[in-house]
């Protein structure tokens, strides 16, 4: 029998220099992976599978299950088990398994960067410095964060009594993380969860799945107990659905589609469930003529295309000043230009190659919907011209795209695009910037640049989203509330908020 390939044999797997091996070697670094489900400790295999591309390459790699109901059940089965042990066990024991996964995870993360590289189209580089990292912190961030939590004590002395509060773990967590962000955001589910005790069933993108699947191989080597993490992989409409509409899980965190989440709203609603939605976003950028104007097209622009423009806090709409417009418009467009689309793995590229052939070319419909209304590109996509390897040559790539002249109606304006396309336009006061920012469905987060501290906290203030930043973005305390308004969400994520989230509080009165 074959031996299950470990973390470095995989990495030898994925990595993308296969002309340097032998005709034998080759043969092996092509054959693709065959993933399997992660259940009450040990690897499961499955008789359906689903092709997953490389999408710098544009060809298949890796197989991954097309789990449905069936294996949702044994996944259930596992993690119920598992709860009660787990659950009773104390926040610092958890603890000490959510650092020595960190830990595993840090002294994997080359493996894992390649790897998710390869499974997503982002660079390694990004990957690398953003994802790997950040994935290892969540785990860690959570095990110190479980430690520090206090409850509440009320007395009431007129009728002799004393009531406090505790928290439990709800119990079995169903965890769906998207994929753009694969592993970052899966551990940002699974860390919460299980330090407060919850066991959990994960499952990730069908399209990005390769990164959990290695996870999973470090769990008994973190001492995670068999039960208390499994990862069923597999489409929404199959394992998804299982997942929210099974009676046995109490919660859901999801994080994806406007779209994907009405259904999973509506599928769980016959059993009450608790809901953690994070959903898309049509984030803006108002920019006032006293911004520090190389800080802001220099953010502005990473705020824009970091990871292909495929993370939902990317701006997607800059409204500027208008004395200020011709300037910013320049230099923007000159630093697009700048910001590389190339092979993953060429430390210069800032940009990889979007998720799939079918999200590529939803992105360039809205561009060609843009030009049909009117307005003009005046980089990127139609534009300038990409010069990638001969190996890139059929994957799913896109230059950083900057457009003017696109009414506030225009589905371009309105809906999320999820890509590497900035719309630019200018304002002349700050309740006209205001108002444009807050006329689309979408409340998750925006960006003000300005110099003046009173109108910073007054527009941000009136802004209709979850997180605001000025003059930064993207700078993270994990300890504060994550999550959108209106169409971005349901629910905050983040220390506190998700430890309320993962628990449920029972008030406790006892009479002296």
């Amino acid at each position: 029998m074959k031996q299950k390939p470990g973390l470095r044999q995989l990495y030898s797997h994925v990595r993308m220099h296969a002309e340097q091996a032998t005709m034998a070697q080759a043969a092996e670094l092509l054959t693709p992976l065959v993933l399997q489900n992660y259940i009450g400790g040990e690897f499961v295999p499955c008789s359906r599978h689903i092709d997953s591309y490389d999408p710098s390459a544009g060809e298949v790699y890796c197989h991954v299950p097309d789990s449905g109901q069936d294996e949702v059940e044994l996944a259930v089965n596992a993690a119920k088990e598992a709860f009660p042990l787990w659950a009773s066990r104390s926040p610092a024991d958890r603890a000490r398994v959510l650092y020595k996964l960190a830990d595993l995870i840090e002294a994997h993360l080359e493996e894992f960067a390649q790897a998710e590289s390869r499974d997503q189209g982002k660079t390694v580089k990004f990957a690398r410095t953003v994802d790997i990292p950040r994935a290892a912190y969540n785990f860690r961030f959570f095990a110190s964060s479980i430690l520090h939590h206090t409850t509440e004590c009320s007395q009431m002395a007129h009728v002799g009594c004393v009531s406090y509060t505790v928290r439990c773990p709800v119990g079995v967590a169903g965890l769906i993380s998207p994929w753009n962000l694969p592993l970052y955001l899966l551990t940002w589910k699974i860390a919460p969860a299980i330090a407060a005790g919850n066991t959990v069933v994960a499952k990730p993108s069908e399209m990005t799945s390769v990164t959990a699947w290695m996870m999973c191989k470090l769990l008994k080597e973190a001492d995670v107990p068999p039960g208390v993490v499994n990862v069923v992989f597999g489409t929404g409409p199959r394992a998804g659905d299982a997942l929210v509409s099974h009676p046995e899980v109490p919660l859901i965190s999801f994080t994806g589609s406007t779209a994907t989440a009405r259904l999973i709203t509506e599928r769980s609603a016959p059993y009450c469930k608790k809901l953690s939605l994070e959903l898309g976003g049509k984030n803006p950028a108002i920019v006032f003529k006293d911004a520090d104007l190389e800080e802001c097209v220099a953010t502005t622009v990473r705020s824009s295309f970091s990871n292909q423009g495929e993370i939902c806090l990317c701006t997607s709409r800059v409204f500027v000043e208008r004395s200020l417009y011709p300037e910013f418009l320049r230099k923007f467009v000159a630093a697009a230009r700048l910001w590389k689309t190339g092979c993953p793995s060429d430390l210069s590229s800032s940009n990889g190659a979007l998720i799939s052939k079918e999200h590529l070319e939803k992105v360039r419909s809205y561009i060609k919907l843009a030009l049909s209304e009117g307005a003009v590109v005046h980089c990127g996509e139609g534009v300038d011209q990409l010069t990638l390897p001969q190996h890139n040559k059929n994957g799913y790539f896109m230059a950083a795209t900057v457009i003017t002249g696109a009414a506030d109606e225009s589905r371009c304006m309105q809906e999320e695009i999820f890509g590497p396309v900035a719309f630019v336009t200018p304002f002349d006061s700050e309740e006209e910037a205001v108002r444009r920012a807050n006329g689309v469905r979408y409340g998750l987060s925006a960006v003000v640049w300005s110099r003046d501290v009173g109108r910073v906290h007054r527009v941000a203030q009136q802004l209709q989203a979850g997180l605001v930043w000025t003059n930064c973005w993207l700078v993270r305390d994990l300890n504060l509330p994550f999550g959108g308004m209106k169409s971005s969400g349901v629910g905050r994520e983040g220390g506190r908020d998700s430890y309320h989230f993962f628990t449920e509080v029972k008030t406790i009165t006892v009479k002296h």
